[in-house]
């Protein structure tokens, strides 16, 4: 059992302030999140040469000291020790929320077992900003953030959310979200809707809505720049049933066979069940698409 009081009761410790930072568009930024940066003894940033851009635009004279992936394992009982001391610090991560797809969760840890108040403030987060304009269902949603890069490990990682009735939300690379679109086909079938979101609050945010099919069809031709967000809608119930899960393309081959179809007549079975092209099956099932 932990209880904090934020605001109200003795402090014996420095606090540790969570500050979102914009995820393109700087005025994004709140009044309390810059306020709370001036006033932090120390900030702790993912990017210290990323975040020094945004000090500098709201002119904050703060020392800073990096925190990521490669050095929380020494920085984090380096900084417990300062808040326990009494310094006060804000973290950040290069833009939205941290510890959403972003350092700062081992840092929270910490601090909640030394009884170090935590303190977080509102503000820009990806996944929720393209969510509300998607036109896809807000809730309920279920947050992923970035799948497996690899295709067999995010292929299982999809079939476990093949059942989900919740709208999906991904972090996806603009060089994989085509490839990733391809394995969701695969897993939930074409016809799911789905939301491509880039750059979102820059002057070239743009959201491209439609099936999973269509936005195949359009990246085929298309090359897109800036991170993304990738949403799918969730499964209706008419696509798959929950107890018994489809199973990926070659999966779905091999059963009919075992029925006594002919590889052939089982993959132009699978096709129309799916929407897909003949081709398109053939090539999963005999392993030929890239790895």
């Amino acid at each position: 059992m932990n209880k904090q009081k934020s605001f109200k009761g003795p402090q014996t410790s420095g606090t540790l302030y969570l500050v979102p930072t914009p995820i393109g568009n700087l005025e994004d930024m709140t009044f309390r999140a810059v306020q709370t940066l001036k006033s932090a003894d120390l900030i702790a940033s993912e990017d210290t040469r990323n975040t020094q851009k945004l000090l500098n635009h709201f002119e904050i004279q703060v020392p800073q000291k990096s925190l990521h992936e490669h050095n929380y394992k020494e920085r984090v009982p380096q900084l417990v020790e300062q808040l326990l001391s009494g310094v006060q610090i804000a973290q950040v991560s290069d833009a939205g929320m941290p510890s959403i797809s972003d350092p700062g969760h081992e840092l929270v840890l910490a601090c909640i077992e030394n009884n170090i108040p935590v303190v977080s403030l509102p503000g820009p987060t990806a996944g929720m900003t393209a969510l509300i304009a998607s036109g896809l269902l807000p809730q309920p949603f279920l947050f992923y953030g970035f799948l497996p890069r690899k295709k067999k490990e995010q292929q299982a990682a999809l079939t476990k959310l093949n059942t989900q009735e919740s709208t999906l939300i991904f972090y996806e690379s603009p060089y994989r979200v085509a490839a990733t679109l391809k394995n969701m086909q695969e897993v939930f079938g074409g016809q799911r809707n789905a939301v491509v979101c880039r750059e979102l609050t820059k002057i070239h945010e743009e959201y491209l809505r439609g099936t999973v099919d269509e936005l195949i069809e359009y990246l085929e031709n298309t090359e897109i720049k800036g991170e993304c967000c990738l949403l799918v809608s969730g499964n209706d119930g008419a696509q798959i049933s929950q107890d018994e899960p489809k199973g990926s393309l070659k999966e779905q081959v091999e059963l009919k066979i075992q029925t006594g179809l002919s590889p052939k007549a089982a993959i132009k079975e699978v096709a129309v069940e799916n929407s897909l092209k003949k081709q398109d099956v053939y090539r999963v099932y005999h392993e030929l698409e890239n790895e």
